[in-house]
């Protein structure tokens, strides 16, 4: 609709721009903004950085900080703040997606699968933000 502005892309701030976007990357099949590539003298100073999709419309951006209390989720002492939901058609892809994450560094944070309705997990990235993986219908 015309006159309203557009989302252009979510920004996480992270002790390590590179690092939080290469975790997003492989875990989302995403690439990068052109220009924002890893150089390929390994020196990277980058403190902002965007990930594409396939059709190369903006959807996350990551922003350097020198500090970043870890959320401390369920505990309210350093609350969530902002989380990412990312849904899965099925159960076996929702396990899937759960190693995936770890394996590139997230943590597994609550292990909501055995209950009725919406299974999840609430994972960690390495920066500490949490995020959700739930089954739900594709159309979302």
């Amino acid at each position: 609709m015309d006159g309203y502005p557009k989302l252009m892309h979510t920004a996480l701030d992270t002790t390590d721009a590179r690092g939080l976007a290469e975790f997003y990357r492989e875990l989302l099949g995403l690439r990068y903004r052109p220009g924002d590539e890893p150089p390929s003298d390994g020196a990277d100073d980058a403190d902002w950085l965007v990930l594409v999709d396939s059709e190369g419309k903006r959807k996350l951006a990551f922003q350097e900080v020198s500090d970043l209390p870890a959320s401390t989720w369920p505990s309210a002492e350093v609350p969530m703040q902002l989380h990412l939901d990312f849904a899965v058609p099925t159960v076996e892809d929702l396990q899937r997606h759960r190693q995936r994450a770890e394996d590139l560094g997230g943590k597994l944070l609550l292990d909501r699968t055995d209950e009725g309705g919406e299974p999840l997990y609430v994972l960690a990235d390495p920066a500490g933000h949490p995020f959700c993986v739930l089954v739900a219908p594709q159309e979302c």
